[in-house]
């Protein structure tokens, strides 16, 4: 009564304590006919949010297209399409609004049909919470089970399995504890810890608003009451600072501010923050919003964030806290549905909208599809309309990310049709099958199916050979960071330049700055990395060169691979050996001491083994031998192959 009378005593007072209320949004789902638009219009005509002028064209329509011999069929509320009431079905998503003194709730009524499954899915996105609705007397179906899998994908936390019809079945505790152990069994498959089990008749309104007399048996809350309390605050991300600048206001020369809704996390006026992908760092000197400045802002607010230094900050650039990053990276994996009418064409190139940022990508490959009825993986390739699957994608620039399960804002997108402009998926980045650790090949399986016909150039090897005084050979030196392969390396290369010989170092710091500065540091880049080093090497080789290459290259079989491009007549393999406490004493990155802490992941010899040379043609343990002496060795093997000078 109280907030009823402020309505008419202080109107400004009644809506502060409505914007002081917290939103839940919510999706009803389950098969055909299982009472979804039922159950909404009853939700809502027994609260009381129904306005006397649709109340009145609901009941005017109910003599026409009522599906039920009472004057109110309340399934008409939210099928509002013409083609809906003539066949009593719900074809498009329908959202309705309405609020308690508790909460306010939005409410997004999805069809049953297998056909608009894209129609769930795009009404499930956003959503906090599920109510999958079983006819009790038909039990647990297949669009149940596709529709839970569904909500479970799209990150859905709460499900309430609303057993509807109970009055069909005389109310029997019987039949829905029976129903009940059927869903129990079913759902231990999907990622859903919240599920709240609740009998109800949404054509009678049995614990729909009101707790019903017909199941004294049941003690639990009915629909509303728990959709009022239902915990949701802890399932926003307010841990991961994730800030996707949407525009660049410069409304004069004194202000320049960065425009955007917070995805993730809390930003705080004084923060330390990185701006991404250029990676310049500065502080948060004004959070702005339409009412003035704020100390801190947390999702889903739009505010916009101004800097203490100058930085160069656009579109598609993302805020977030130094020390916790997303993923950047090119290559990812997610779960797709399909919402296209053409079937997923893996040769075509599309656009993908992540956060911000609109990328062209290429699709690399469908890993399955997903049997949402038996949940069971089918290899499959392309996907069609309403189809799932699990499909690996290449950008054509690195993407700002987090797995969808561990923040939705960043780990969703869209696809869109790049000729058509037409939306024809969405998609839940997951974390990688595979570990952060190099792919299997780093060679171009394409280029090796039909290799273009190469020149010869009129400088023959031999002629080289007998002008340079010395056989090519790449001098590969394979070790863990700090190991001392760089400070040898630059060593060696110093050695033979004074004994005459000509020879090139490949630095893979001084690469990324030049051929390779393209590249990030994810799996795939760093593939990509090696492939152009080697590449490099057999160049310089195959010119009479002797080329001298440190990298980490954890694996036995990547380096298998790298011999394979430089030529295995070419390859000497060096193992700088060194155990891992000794090299983390002699680093000069940091890069253990940042491990340790957590704030790198995927480093080698930390959280990614070192797999050590199984036959290189030198073995040395560092931390017994000096540069110098280590030097000496690479010579004398280099005199023993006959390389140098030329034997």
């Amino acid at each position: 009564m109280y907030k009823q009378e402020l309505i008419k005593t202080d109107i400004d007072a009644y809506l502060k304590l409505h914007e002081q209320k917290d939103m839940l949004r919510f999706l009803t789902a389950g098969s055909v006919d299982d009472g979804k638009s039922t159950l909404i219009g009853r939700l809502l005509y027994d609260s009381k949010m129904i306005y006397e002028d649709q109340l009145a064209a609901v009941l005017k329509d109910s003599a026409v297209h009522g599906t039920t011999d009472d004057d109110f069929d309340p399934a008409l509320l939210t099928d509002g399409l013409k083609a809906e009431r003539e066949q009593g079905i719900t074809i498009d998503v329908a959202y309705r609004y309405f609020s308690t003194d508790k909460r306010n709730f939005i409410i997004a009524d999805t069809p049953g049909h297998e056909q608009y499954t894209r129609n769930m899915a795009t009404g499930a996105s956003g959503c906090n919470l599920a109510v999958i609705l079983i006819d009790a007397r038909y039990g647990v179906v297949q669009q149940t089970k596709r529709h839970s899998f569904i909500t479970s994908l799209l990150g859905i936390k709460h499900l309430i399995v609303a057993v509807n019809k109970m009055d069909l079945v005389d109310y029997s505790e019987e039949v829905f504890e029976k129903i009940k152990d059927d869903y129990t069994d079913f759902a231990a498959k999907l990622e859903v810890n919240d599920i709240y089990f609740l009998p109800i008749s949404a054509l009678k309104g049995d614990n729909v608003v009101d707790r019903s007399t017909n199941m004294t048996w049941f003690d639990g809350a009915p629909l509303l009451s728990y959709l009022e309390d239902v915990h949701i605050a802890s399932d926003r991300n307010l841990i991961d600072l994730r800030f996707p600048v949407q525009y660049v206001l410069r409304p004069n020369l004194n202000f320049r501010g960065y425009c955007g809704t917070v995805a993730s996390g809390v930003i705080r006026k004084g923060d330390e923050v990185l701006i991404l992908p250029s990676r310049k760092s500065s502080r948060v000197k004004s959070i702005v919003t339409f009412n003035g400045e704020i100390d801190e802002a947390f999702p889903p607010q739009a505010v916009t964030v101004t800097l203490e230094d100058e930085v160069d900050v656009s579109r598609g650039d993302m805020i977030v806290h130094k020390h916790n990053l997303p993923r950047i990276e090119r290559r990812f994996e997610a779960m797709v549905v399909w919402m296209g009418d053409e079937p997923m064409d893996i040769n075509k190139p599309y656009l993908i909208k992540q956060s911000t940022k609109m990328v062209s990508t290429r699709i690399d490959s469908v890993r399955y599809r997903i049997d949402v009825n038996s949940m069971n993986k089918i290899d499959s390739q392309p996907l069609h309309l309403n189809e799932i699957g699990r499909v690996v994608f290449t950008a054509t620039t690195p993407l700002m990310y987090d797995a969808y399960s561990k923040n939705r804002s960043t780990g969703n997108f869209i696809i869109v049709d790049s000729m058509t402009n037409n939306t024809v998926a969405a998609g839940m980045i997951i974390e990688r099958e595979l570990s952060e650790q190099l792919p299997t090949r780093i060679t171009d399986e394409e280029s090796e199916v039909e290799a273009a016909s190469s020149r010869e150039s009129f400088v023959k090897l031999d002629e080289r050979i007998e002008r340079y005084g010395q056989k090519p050979a790449t001098i590969w030196i394979t070790g863990l960071t700090g190991s001392g392969k760089m400070k040898l390396s630059y060593a060696l290369e110093r050695r033979l330049f004074d004994m005459g010989a000509t020879c090139t170092l490949l630095d893979g710091q001084n690469i990324r700055k030049g051929i390779n500065r393209d590249l990030s540091f994810d799996s795939e880049s760093r593939a990509e990395h090696l492939r152009r080093v080697a590449e490099v090497s057999h160049i310089l080789n195959v010119n009479g060169q002797i080329s001298i290459a440190g990298f980490v290259s954890p694996s036995d079989e990547i380096r298998k691979q790298i011999a394979e491009i430089i030529g295995e007549e070419f390859f000497l393999e060096v193992y700088a050996d060194a155990p891992i406490e000794w090299c983390e004493k002699n680093d000069t990155t940091g890069i253990y001491k940042k491990a340790r802490k957590g704030e790198l992941k995927n480093v080698v010899g930390i959280d990614v083994p070192y797999e050590p040379s199984k036959a290189p043609a030198l073995h040395l343990k560092m931390n017994e031998i000096s540069i110098e002496d280590s030097v000496e060795k690479i010579v004398a093997l280099l005199r023993e192959r006959g390389i140098f000078p030329a034997g």
